[in-house]
């Protein structure tokens, strides 16, 4: 697809220093579309909670009409920062209220982006809404895009903030998209319970920072560790992963190390496996870093716990072990499902242990190979290709 106007919507502003799926698939789509990336706007809690913070200053200096709220990042993408203020209205728990304010929100929104629209004069545009259930859910009959799309990455309804409107809503803004695009296969069955135009698109991931290292390019922290060493990379989060079972598998296997890599919520901070000498923390790394932490795990892990949050969730950093060949077992999911040739998908504590056994005894060149070929296929080109396809067959079925 070339040379379309795409507006994107979604959770995350483009001065957030972690990536996004939402801003690759910008970058993609601005390789041959010209594309306004709009950050969410500025509501009326945020304003006064963090008014100190630079990013919130930039935001007010752009509603007093200090400055411009559209920034060219490249050439054919621009960055907007809505002049509008939006009400906080989550708080509210009747629908119908809730529904009235919500309106008014979309349409201050709405209001910004067709002033964007018209200084860069786009026209005929497609709209892709990055899980945006609440401030993008009118944007359809607002804006009148050629088409829309709603892209589903994450299980948004099972936090407490989205669960209390979202579980109305989503549903019905999955239902009135003229396409439903998401990157796992739970998540592509959620949405084709509201909408038959509903695809799995897979996921990328950027492995730039993979291409250089060693084999033998180890970290410091292991060096001194004499035994296997078995390895996550990630936020330690135990709204997402199982502290029970990593306990379990430490206290079975005790002459394994288990290295966790990532900064800690409480409840790790406060969790039993501080207790065991074979579990060892590392803390936050770099994120140029990080390739050389799980190049030194003989086997690397994802002990995910499983709930509402997580069940639909794609795990990029799968992606990252196997694009350095390594040995991987993770709990078994729906969204799993498309790794079962190259990682170990389990259930408990022991099938854990079983496979990392396997693994330690079990690992050659044609694997390690074989792993990072398929990690590497998961690029955010080949991602896109699969949204372009969507629109293009969705336009022609149209006509």
């Amino acid at each position: 697809m070339e040379n379309r106007d795409i507006i994107i919507v979604g959770q995350q502003a483009w001065d957030t220093e972690i990536g996004s799926n939402c801003k690759n698939i910008a970058l993609e789509f601005a390789k041959k579309n010209r594309v306004l990336y709009v950050n969410p706007p500025l509501d009326r809690i945020t304003k006064y909670r963090d008014g100190n913070d630079p990013k919130i200053q930039k935001r007010l200096h752009i509603l007093s009409g200090a400055e411009s709220g559209l920034v060219q990042i490249s050439k054919n993408l621009h960055n907007l920062y809505p002049d509008c203020l939006i009400e906080s209205i989550n708080w509210i728990r009747n629908n119908f209220v809730f529904d009235f304010f919500n309106k008014g929100n979309n349409k201050r929104f709405a209001k910004s982006i067709k002033s964007a629209l018209k200084d860069l004069g786009f026209s005929n545009y497609v709209l892709f809404n990055d899980n945006d259930i609440f401030r993008s859910f009118y944007l359809k009959e607002l804006l009148m895009p050629v088409i829309s799309i709603y892209y589903s990455r994450d299980n948004m309804v099972a936090t407490d903030y989205w669960k209390r409107h979202g579980l109305v809503l989503e549903p019905k803004l999955i239902a009135k998209s003229d396409i439903c695009v998401a990157n796992s296969e739970y998540l592509k069955n959620y949405c084709k319970k509201y909408n038959s135009n509903s695809h799995y698109v897979g996921q990328g991931c950027d492995f730039s920072l993979f291409a250089n290292v060693k084999l033998n390019e180890v970290v410091k922290e292991t060096q001194q560790l004499d035994s296997f060493i078995i390895g996550y990379v990630g936020v330690l989060t135990e709204s997402r992963l199982d502290i029970n079972l990593i306990h379990s598998i430490a206290v079975t296997k005790p002459d394994w190390n288990i290295v966790l890599v990532g900064p800690e919520d409480e409840g790790f901070k406060n969790s039993k496996l501080h207790n065991l000498s074979n579990i060892h923390f590392l803390g936050p790394k770099r994120p140029e870093d990080l390739p050389q932490y799980i190049n030194s795990f003989d086997v690397c892990i994802n002990p995910q716990i499983l709930n509402d949050l997580t069940i639909g969730n794609y795990p990029r950093k799968i992606d990252e072990y196997l694009a350095l060949g390594k040995p991987t077992v993770a709990t078994k999911t729906e969204s799993m499902d498309v790794f079962k040739d190259y990682v170990s998908l389990v259930t408990n504590h022991v099938e854990y242990i079983n496979a990392v056994e396997i693994l330690l005894s079990n690992n050659n060149d044609e694997l390690i190979q074989s792993r990072k070929q398929f990690a590497l296929s998961h690029t955010w080109e080949n991602s896109v290709q699969l949204i372009y396809k969507e629109i293009e067959h969705t336009l022609n079925n149209r006509s």
